[in-house]
């Protein structure tokens, strides 16, 4: 005979009332729960499936030589094995991966940086009553409307040394030119600079929506108190911000890690490989040379890993420090 303890009582009647909840939460919900369910199997199909598939890839050694395929009749049979966690040891102890690692922290805090500090003073400067303002606000979010391979091959155009607009101006005023992506340094300048006149306008956006939901009231109030303009920014505005800016810090941080298309359209990596992030040394990994499908598979887990790990923090640090986000 089993004889429950009061603990044990209270867990199973803990169980009881969950299941209930649900129950009565998809008998009330269920047309929601109906409506949600397509989009839930889209996602299973198109994410789920391939981030499954990669995963197990990522603890093979699977690469174009031996993995499967169909050449007319024929049907050639995969011959990889599974190797456990070889595809990571082997990343994790080479000097490429810390090497891409710190530049794409280097570009990520930059641009992001940028991003929200340019951002926040243009939104701050449409807040307030100016002339033709509805024009500024306009030109500003033009960058955001163009797709970024257009900006990416636009740029290209305009870094070019022998033809490009920024040389052409530089030698109209008398200087020479600039191989912009010619030199290590000045190839991630130009890379971050892309990068930030594409990002600035979303932070700009989502600052100004923040801005404009904040009472007039408080600065009234505080304009009486004779708080200075700096201290009303400091006691009234940033405050006001700090939900807005913890989302979009977070959401650029993670779209900056993974921008692809900049730094593969703009500088193909180059010089060399010093402009390579994360991201698109996995992209070369896969197809480029004898495709290591496996060893791009576990660069991405590695990705995916990292940014799970700093939404995660990130939240929990702000959940901390009192903030409802």
């Amino acid at each position: 005979m089993t004889v429950s303890t009061p603990k044990a009582m209270a867990a199973e009647d803990s169980s009881r009332g969950h299941r209930r909840e649900r129950r009565r939460s998809f008998g009330t919900h269920w047309y929601a729960w109906a409506m949600v369910a397509p989009v839930l199997a889209v996602m299973l199909v198109l994410i789920g499936w391939p981030l499954a598939r990669g995963v197990y890839l990522s603890l093979t050694d699977a690469t174009e030589a031996n993995i499967g395929r169909t050449i007319g009749v024929n049907v050639i049979p995969s011959t990889y094995e599974f190797v456990g966690l070889d595809n990571y040891l082997r990343i994790l102890t080479s000097g490429v991966f810390w090497d891409k690692l710190v530049w794409t922290v280097v570009w990520t805090v930059v641009c992001v940086a940028l991003h929200y500090g340019i951002g926040l003073g243009l939104a701050v400067m449409l807040n307030r009553r100016l002339r033709f303002r509805s024009v500024y606000r306009v030109l500003l979010i033009l960058p955001w409307a163009v797709p970024a391979f257009v900006a990416a091959f636009i740029w290209r155009y305009l870094y070019n040394s022998d033809y490009g607009v920024i040389n052409g101006f530089l030698k109209m005023a008398g200087l020479s030119g600039v191989g912009w992506l010619d030199d290590p340094t000045t190839a991630k300048i130009a890379v971050i600079a892309v990068n930030v006149w594409l990002g600035v306008p979303f932070m700009m956006v989502a600052l100004l929506g923040g801005l404009q939901s904040i009472p007039a009231d408080l600065y009234e109030a505080a304009e009486v108190d004779g708080a200075s303009p700096w201290q009303r920014f400091w006691a009234i505005t940033m405050p006001g911000l700090r939900q807005v800016s913890t989302t979009v810090v977070l959401l650029g941080t993670i779209w900056t890690f993974n921008m692809f298309p900049i730094i593969f359209l703009v500088t193909r990596g180059g010089p060399g490989s010093e402009t390579e992030i994360l991201v698109t040394y996995a992209f070369r990994e896969a197809f480029t040379g004898i495709r290591n499908y496996s060893g791009s598979a576990a660069w991405g887990v590695i990705i995916l890993i990292m940014l799970v790990v700093l939404a995660v923090g990130y939240r929990r640090t702000l959940r901390n420090q009192g903030d409802p986000w």
